[in-house]
């Protein structure tokens, strides 16, 4: 039996210029990390050597790949050659469509868990090349590769995209009392929305390829994705907070889905309480509120958005990793 288990993530800025549409006129970049929240998936061999066993929010049992109606789990099967007589479960610490690349983070778990499988190693670069290949080429869903790095990599990143589809992950290092500053004032608040990520981004990528003051606003994005690399290397937090603010007033003006009056109500009330910056995660429309926050600003804020469930903010360092196996 094999346990695979890969992080989820909180991208803080450069968003969208992971997309194809993006980055194959101008290299992108994101800065983003990995979370100590996780998507795990189990594989096993099946009692019944002529069937697939399949168990997440429901359970398939196939006699075929094409029967088996998950995509992801279908065409990973299908992209390993895996042949019935195995099974396969998925569980998460977050549900999916909060913003945090889930999707991505399973794809990465589920390829390395079919790796150790069969007892082969895959490199990290690897495992999030092959979610890419899986979810953008295969399954043609409409959304970037810095998901599938963070999840494989972990840890805080400055990930570039470069126009010929190759990718860059630099970490970014910080003395660890910096690194622990950091970590203790940012604050993760679930929204109570979940959204169909296709439509919001679909969104976006039309805006991009059909606007150009919309590509104009990515470009600024990118642009600070650097700067907010170079002030954190610099130790300047509060700066941090500052520049993740004018990334969401960026963010937001791309499209109508992004947000809303409720969630900018929350936002407002963060930052009335003490919070210097902050964003959705993810492409918008709901999920988790990021915000920045010194520790004693915190109790206020936390006051100013008790209607919403927090969950703790720490770094995952490991990436995709093995948990177990058997």
């Amino acid at each position: 039996m094999i346990v695979s288990s890969a992080p989820f993530r909180v991208s803080f800025a450069g968003g969208g210029s992971d997309i194809a549409s993006y980055y194959r006129r101008q290299a992108g970049a994101v800065l983003s990390c990995a979370i100590a929240k996780y998507s795990f998936v189990i594989v096993h061999n099946y009692f019944n050597e002529n069937k697939y066993h399949l168990k997440y929010t429901r359970t398939e049992l196939a006699d075929t790949l094409d029967e088996i109606a998950h995509p992801l789990l279908r065409e990973a099967l299908r992209m390993h050659r895996v042949e019935p007589g195995i099974e396969v479960a998925s569980v998460a610490d977050i549900p999916s469509g909060t913003g945090l690349g889930s999707s991505s983070s399973f794809s990465v778990a589920l390829i390395n868990a079919l790796y150790a499988h069969r007892s082969r190693f895959a490199s990290k670069d690897q495992l999030a090349e092959e979610a890419c290949k899986l979810e953008i080429d295969i399954l043609k869903e409409p959304i970037g590769k810095q998901d599938q790095y963070a999840a494989a990599h972990g840890g805080l990143n400055f990930i570039e995209f470069n126009s010929n589809g190759s990718v860059n992950v630099q970490p970014v290092v910080l003395s660890s009392e910096k690194m622990a500053e950091l970590e203790s004032n940012i604050l993760l608040f679930f929204t109570g929305n979940q959204r169909d990520t296709r439509s919001v981004l679909s969104t976006q990528v039309q805006a991009m390829e059909t606007d150009e003051d919309k590509f104009r606003t990515v470009e600024r994005m990118v642009q600070l994705s650097y700067e907010m690399r170079d002030i954190l290397m610099g130790g300047d937090l509060s700066a941090f907070g500052e520049a993740l603010h004018r990334g969401w007033m960026m963010k937001r003006s791309l499209t109508s889905k992004i947000t809303n009056s409720t969630i900018d109500e929350y936002y407002e009330a963060a930052r009335a309480a003490g919070a210097v910056g902050g964003k959705l995660a993810g492409a918008g429309g709901g999920g988790f509120l990021v915000l920045y926050c010194p520790r004693d600003r915190q109790g206020k804020v936390r006051q100013a958005l008790s209607q919403l469930k927090e969950i703790e903010f720490r770094f995952d360092w490991s990436g995709a990793r093995i948990a177990f196996a058997q």
